[in-house]
């Protein structure tokens, strides 16, 4: 089974562009669809993002969609998660996440449960 490692997170102010990544080890990455989810402070976690294992397709939560990128490379095991024109309200623990499988896609958003491996989790901090 794979693990995951989050890297990337700060504090930017509003408008601006972050990127985090996911750094996989430990098994076949390619094997695994992957996703991104966040927990705003406060709040439960939620869908964000998630993509295929051979990353042709991609899935966005409506709140983010259009403004951020997921994106992943299996020859250095990363999924990433670009994020443009960031908002206060995009703020919380943003945690990688991955399934050998669930196929990719927006029901992530209520299997989270039933995800099979979680990374720490990285702080994202939008605020002025």
């Amino acid at each position: 089974q794979v693990r995951l490692v989050e890297s990337g997170g700060g504090l930017v102010q509003p408008g601006e562009t972050l990127s985090v990544s996911c750094a996989a080890s430990g098994g076949t990455f390619s094997s695994y669809a992957a996703g991104w989810f966040r927990q705003p402070p406060g709040k439960e976690r939620v869908f964000v993002a998630a993509i295929t294992r051979n990353g042709t397709s991609t899935y966005y939560a409506d709140s983010v969609k259009g403004r951020f990128t997921i994106s992943r490379d299996n020859a250095k095991n990363t999924v990433n998660l670009q994020m443009n024109s960031l908002k206060p309200e995009d703020t919380g623990v943003y945690y990688c996440a991955a399934d050998p499988h669930l196929p990719a896609g927006k029901s992530w958003s209520v299997l989270i449960s039933y995800l099979e491996v979680w990374g720490q989790g990285i702080l994202v901090n939008v605020s002025i």
